[in-house]
């Protein structure tokens, strides 16, 4: 379909190739270039792979772009590769980059078919968590508190937390006199909440307003 889409615009050949050949992709922020091609190099010949990485610190973004010789690979790669990689075709380089990932996020901040989408803790890079950071100190449960100083929108925490598997509800409440965000979200067990408050406390949502995520007792045995 996007092959099809293009080539119907009637765009360059040159520009093209460009846009049905390169894909863009979520990837754990310990990839190098090399893992990402070797992830990548079963769907077709690759041309380059690049990993965008913050200007000031250099450390990865984790995200990344692949480019394929032919588009039946580009679009192999998007069809075939796990769903957890996002993958999708990349915006053509005259768009800044900055832009471009900034509407990636939002765009794939949405539910997703919960059958469609393998569960990041199903892949071991996804999982590697320091030790000191997996002795976790607090009672843990299945149940978040998610505090922001700006309200939320229901469908929009929802997209957010049910990245995650397992999300089981998400109950967003507004006070009236502070106008600031409160909301529990409760999964349906207590290593996706884990990983949930892992990977979203101190998140930046929207861009500048850190959410603060904790652990709400749910009546389980904790020790589990």
């Amino acid at each position: 379909v996007f092959i099809a889409q293009s080539r119907a615009s009637g765009s360059h050949r040159d520009l093209e190739d460009e846009e049905l050949t390169r894909i863009f992709v979520m990837i754990p922020k310990t990839y190098t270039e090399e893992d990402l091609r070797e992830k990548f190099k079963m769907y077709g010949d690759i041309e380059y792979c690049s990993i965008i990485k913050n200007k000031t610190t250099g450390e990865s973004k984790g995200l990344g772009y692949v480019r394929y010789l032919k588009p039946s690979q580009a679009a192999r790669a998007i069809e075939e590769c796990d769903r957890s990689y996002r993958a999708i075709l990349a915006e053509p380089k005259n768009k800044s980059s900055e832009s471009f990932e900034y509407d990636y996020y939002s765009n794939h901040m949405r539910p997703e078919l919960r059958g469609n989408t393998l569960p990041f803790c199903m892949q071991p890079e996804f999982c590697s968590f320091e030790k000191a950071e997996t002795r976790i100190q607090e009672p843990v449960s299945k149940r978040l508190s998610v505090v922001s100083r700006l309200p939320f929108i229901q469908e929009q925490l929802f997209a957010l937390f049910d990245l995650v598997p397992g999300l089981e509800y998400c109950d967003v409440q507004r006070d009236p006199h502070t106008n600031s965000g409160y909301a529990v979200i409760q999964y349906s067990t207590a290593a996706s909440a884990i990983y949930a408050k892992y990977k979203l406390h101190g998140f930046e949502y929207p861009p500048g307003n850190r959410l603060t995520v904790i652990f709400l007792e749910d009546g389980n045995d904790s020790s589990e």
